[in-house]
């Protein structure tokens, strides 16, 4: 489970100018977040330097995972 303190004090950290109100909604949001989303792993060999239509996205985050940053991706789940 995710810890709401944690998410508030990273929410803090990366958006410095934000208010307590938007930081609290933010944090909602995230913590109200579903079945319907799932975690994005194993799935490193989509996230590599390649050429790729989706390049924007798909360079962009292999980028960030190679300068060291720690993030989680989801992803809504397909419907059933």
């Amino acid at each position: 489970m995710v810890d709401r303190e944690k998410v508030e004090t990273v929410l803090l950290r990366r958006f410095p100018g934000a208010s307590r109100d938007q930081v609290a909604a933010a944090a909602n949001a995230i913590m109200g977040l579903d079945d319907e989303w799932e975690e994005v792993v194993g799935q490193e060999e989509e996230l590599g330097l390649h050429f790729s239509v989706q390049c924007g996205d798909i360079c962009h985050l292999a980028r960030e995972i190679n300068n060291g940053s720690e993030f989680r991706l989801l992803r809504r789940r397909a419907a059933a």
